[in-house]
């Protein structure tokens, strides 16, 4: 069985949908950490209220790691703070009210495909979806 050792300060990134914790690892630029933190990925661990999930966990300094995409990406996603091995929050991330460069918006007439330093802002509409707040398109997730 594989053991990975529980952690001292840092965050466990929990109950994320099976197969998309790579993914998440590279959105949330892990691989930037270099020394400053630990980072273990775990795919496909067994779970009893989903089957299987993917858990990351992360011991070290994660100041600079935006949590924000975590509540737009996955709203199963559960995030535990640790300091000094024990737990001392558990957060279920919210969508966020704005997404800033996180998506693209795919009207070819709007100012994010003509002009190469805007940045692409989607707003969170009332009925859940994200719009982009130029020119109002509505973000479509590709199947």
């Amino acid at each position: 069985m594989l053991k990975v050792d529980e952690i001292q300060n840092g965050v466990v990134i929990d109950h994320i949908t099976a197969g998309t914790g790579l993914g998440l690892y590279h959105l949330l630029e892990l691989e930037k950490l270099n020394g400053d933190a630990s980072v273990a990925l775990l795919q496909n661990v067994r779970s009893e209220k989903s089957g299987k999930k993917d858990i990351i966990k992360i011991e070290g300094d994660v100041s600079r790691l935006n949590f924000d995409i975590l509540g737009y990406l996955d709203p199963q996603i559960s995030i535990t703070v640790i300091e000094n091995g024990h737990i001392t929050n558990k957060i279920r991330p919210q969508q966020p009210k704005r997404l800033v460069n996180i998506i693209k918006c795919t009207n070819p007439r709007c100012i994010t495909a003509i002009e190469q330093d805007c940045d692409q802002i989607f707003a969170l509409t009332p009925s859940g979806r994200y719009r982009c707040v130029y020119c109002e398109q509505e973000f479509k997730v590709k199947p």
